[in-house]
């Protein structure tokens, strides 16, 4: 299959490395890491064994590309606006659109732009960080839950399934993409919220009581929202101890928006936060503590935004 990896960050080389080992033609649409990945390839640490490809084909324009069997979205959403820009380029007669980004409505924005039979939503419950330029770490899990936007053809799901499995990956399909991204922001809303805003990583949120006990509390408000949004099955409240379990076993680890922070870089608030806040006040539900959330970041990311940091 050929495939375009538009959003070559942790997620992006990570997942396209083993695409490629996994002998899938991958094109790598790269910015930061372009130089040395032309010159050097990829090099991945893995808990699972690391690995080198010498030979990565990168480009810095999707025009270079040419049209792919499949686009594979790893992009920050606050890049979503460049979806037209980066993805058409990319797009022939049989194409899929495949998005592994973060939080709510990216397979709507994709859709209205190239139509909802293209998209497959895809949640990723990756631990990778970015290393020197040409470098990906990955620390922990790496498993993937796919479904279709617009029920189709659910056979283009499992050949997907199929492929990321052959290449390495743990992979599964789901006729409930909206319960699988809630499920993800169950993990994402408290551990990128509180990790951003009080630069701790996830075992130091944990080590603590009382930020341990937030971070259930903000899990069960998501729960609670997201179990009035018509999911096929709700999800139960047990899940936050589920999620509580995993995250003591990743040890040191900061989550991708408190590295954004830390750098300067804008952050992922309306995907991550504002569209579920938003979908919970459509349904009559609040969620103070994600408000709570949600308001301080944008205070903090306008302050260094405004002062003149950028990506």
């Amino acid at each position: 299959m050929r495939i375009a990896i538009v959003g070559a960050g942790a997620l992006g080389l990570y997942y396209g490395a083993l695409l490629q080992r996994g002998g899938e033609d991958v094109h790598f649409l790269l910015r930061r890491d372009y130089d040395a990945v032309s010159r050097s390839g990829l090099k991945v640490f893995s808990i699972n064994g690391d690995f080198e490809l010498p030979v990565v084909q990168a480009y810095r324009s999707p025009e270079e590309i040419g049209p792919v069997d499949l686009v594979l979205v790893g992009l920050k959403t606050f890049a979503n606006d460049r979806y037209d820009e980066l993805i058409t380029p990319l797009v022939g007669e049989g194409t899929l659109i495949l998005t592994l980004q973060n939080g709510l409505g990216n397979e709507e924005a994709l859709a209205q732009l190239f139509g909802a039979e293209r998209i497959i939503g895809g949640v990723a419950f990756l631990c990778s960080n970015r290393g020197a330029p040409g470098e990906v770490h990955h620390l922990g899990a790496g498993r993937i839950v796919l479904g279709e936007y617009c029920p189709i053809d659910p056979e283009r799901v499992v050949s997907l399934v199929t492929m990321f499995t052959q290449a390495g990956m743990e992979c599964r399909s789901t006729d409930d993409l909206k319960r699988a991204r809630w499920e993800k922001l169950v993990w994402n809303i408290p551990f990128n919220g509180l990790s951003s805003l009080l630069q701790h990583s996830v075992d130091q949120l944990l080590s603590v009581p009382a930020t341990r006990k937030l971070v259930r509390e903000l899990m069960l408000e998501v729960i609670c929202s997201a179990n009035a949004q018509g999911l096929s099955k709700p999800i139960p409240v047990e899940f936050a101890d589920s999620m509580l379990e995993f995250s003591d076993k990743m040890g040191f680890y900061k989550p991708s928006m408190q590295i954004d922070r830390e750098e300067g870089r804008q952050l992922e608030i309306s995907a991550i936060f504002r569209n579920p806040l938003v979908s919970g006040a459509q349904q009559g539900l609040e969620m103070p503590r994600v408000e709570m959330l949600a308001t301080l970041l944008e205070q903090i990311e306008s302050s260094f935004i405004s002062g003149g940091s950028s990506d």
